[in-house]
């Protein structure tokens, strides 16, 4: 599986913190979940952090999902 890659994020005044994933607005942090984040992105890879806070990450499933019957076309 590859690693993701794109996330950036951008802290403002307020304690307010903004993901982006290839420069499109992803999630909006506030308050304590804002401060949570900034602790567990400082301890480990950033990237994985920003993908697993805004659900942006692979499942293993794709290629199951696209080769089921439903899905073909």
């Amino acid at each position: 599986m590859p690693r993701p890659h794109g996330f950036t994020y951008e802290q403002h005044t307020g304690g307010t913190v903004r993901i982006s994933h290839h420069d499109r607005p992803a999630t909006t942090l506030n308050g304590p979940r804002a401060a949570q984040f900034l602790t567990e992105v400082e301890g480990s890879d950033p990237q994985l952090v920003m993908a697993r806070w805004t659900g942006n990450y692979k499942r293993g499933n794709e290629r199951t999902a696209r080769d089921h019957p439903r899905n073909r076309r």
